[in-house]
């Protein structure tokens, strides 16, 4: 379910100190319900990061055609614009958003690689986890949360934070918006359920 901004926005989380000149592009309560505590859990379903994870079942491996299709046009498109060459990304175009850590910050561990998914973490701490990553268009950022849901339990938190490089990174991200909400977002969500629950079961 998407949620308003507010739901990130007005949390104390210290991603709000690295991304100041960052919109918040989305917030999604995510369909994981648990107890306290269960971050690490929610890491795990997005990729093989965390042990016994599994490569193959990164997204968008798991994700129905029509998404693996728009994730593997954006790739060659990427190929053939230059968006992702090297030096339009971190440590590039952009400076990596480590390099504004406070010093508490750098004690702390980056947490889980997400395999397929093109982020670099940041920071792992109790109830947030951060991760980024940079091209020509868009400098963004992932963060996943674990929040109280109202009704005595918990939940996952996903919030998308953007810096656009430019016109050209603004008019990309205006156009990749309606695959988001039609496909990519709806897809993802799903697969977080289904990996969820496979959790549980196990």
């Amino acid at each position: 379910m998407r949620l308003p901004l507010e739901a990130h926005t007005d949390q104390p989380w210290r991603i709000h100190q690295l991304t100041p000149d960052f919109t918040v592009e989305d917030v999604w309560a995510l369909p994981t319900p648990g107890g306290p505590g269960e971050l690490p859990r929610l890491l795990a379903t997005f990729g093989p990061g965390q042990p016994g994870g599994d490569p193959e079942e990164a997204f968008p491996a798991g994700a129905p055609p029509i998404v693996r299709f728009l994730w593997e046009a954006r790739w060659k498109l990427g190929r053939v614009f230059g968006w992702d060459d090297e030096d339009g990304g971190l440590g590039g175009r952009v400076q990596t958003l480590r390099d504004r850590f406070p010093d508490d910050l750098r004690e702390a561990p980056t947490g889980p690689d997400l395999g397929k998914l093109p982020f670099d973490p940041l920071y792992q701490l109790d109830d947030e986890w951060a991760a980024e990553m940079a091209n020509r268009t868009v400098h963004g950022v992932l963060h996943l949360s674990w929040v109280p849901d109202g009704a005595g339990g918990y939940r996952g938190q996903m919030a998308v934070l953007v810096k656009p490089n430019g016109r050209r990174g603004a008019a990309y991200m205006a156009a990749i918006k309606p695959f988001r909400y039609l496909f990519v977002y709806p897809a993802l969500l799903r697969l977080i359920e289904r990996k969820w629950q496979a959790t549980a079961a196990a």
